[in-house]
């Protein structure tokens, strides 16, 4: 096996985890957890190699470049599930996510501070916000993520949300990782991670109540699950694309490519 292939999970080709029934709350929670476990992005080769300086500058703002369209897209996704719902304590609780990250007054917000990111990695901010240079496979991974928010049930929309459960320990990993390894990065640029650090322990123990609460059915909690892997495969397919463009060396035309690609 190669060293960065995980193993296989304990799935099956309808997404569903075998193992005990999801009879009760705590079923579903063990069962969101093992999903993480087996399936979330920390597990990717391309993770690695970003973690432990494996990639180049060029590879490294192509991860930022690509991501900053995710991070762009969080505020629309989470006004799409403000919209879903009538109950105005839900909608108040669920607007600071998106304050968190378009900023306030006294706050910059996520998405000033990705900029900071790849403004400190050489990007120009007017090609990285014009998303000129994203990959398509990016492009539609998170478009299909929005969509899917605004499509589904709300009870699936907050699920999908999921992964931060399991966000804390990649953003550690990655402040340590990435400020050991690379020259060219500095504690200014990584604000963005230390900030999640408080802000996704907080986001996820509300979205895992809230499916905890009223997914109350075995049907319920497995349409539960179901969206935490869709969200795991919309972060996954996002790492597929920048390894096949970038470290295999094949950017689709109109892509970004780095200065120092051979």
């Amino acid at each position: 096996m190669n060293a960065h292939q995980p193993p296989a999970p304990d799935f099956d080709t309808t997404f569903h985890f075998t193992g005990e029934p999801l009879d009760d709350a705590e079923a579903l929670e063990r069962r969101l957890r093992a999903i993480g476990a087996a399936r979330y992005h920390d597990r990717h080769p391309f993770h690695h190699l970003l973690h432990d300086g494996k990639l180049t500058l060029g590879q490294v703002q192509a991860w930022a470049l690509n991501r900053w369209y995710y991070q762009s897209s969080i505020p629309i996704k989470d006004a799409l599930v403000i919209s879903r719902f009538r109950d105005r304590a839900l909608r108040r609780e669920w607007r600071h996510r998106i304050e968190d990250h378009d900023g306030r007054d006294n706050d910059a917000g996520g998405i000033d501070r990705w900029l900071l990111l790849t403004t400190g990695l050489g990007l120009d901010p007017d090609y990285v916000t014009s998303a000129r240079g994203v990959l398509p496979a990016t492009r539609f991974a998170v478009d299909a993520y929005v969509s899917f928010v605004a499509t589904r049930s709300p009870l699936e929309a907050i699920a999908s949300s999921l992964t931060e459960l399991f966000a804390p320990n990649i953003h550690e990993r990655r402040i340590s990782g990435m400020l050991e390894n690379y020259d060219f990065i500095t504690p200014e640029i990584m604000t963005y991670f230390k900030t999640r650090l408080g802000q996704a322990p907080r986001d996820a123990g509300f979205a895992l109540d809230y499916v905890r609460t009223h997914a109350r059915t075995p049907e319920s909690r497995a349409l539960v699950c179901e969206a935490l892997v869709f969200k795991t495969e919309v972060l996954w397919v996002q790492l597929d694309a920048l390894y096949h463009a970038y470290v295999t060396g094949h950017p689709p035309p109109g892509a970004f490519v780095p200065e120092d690609a051979p």
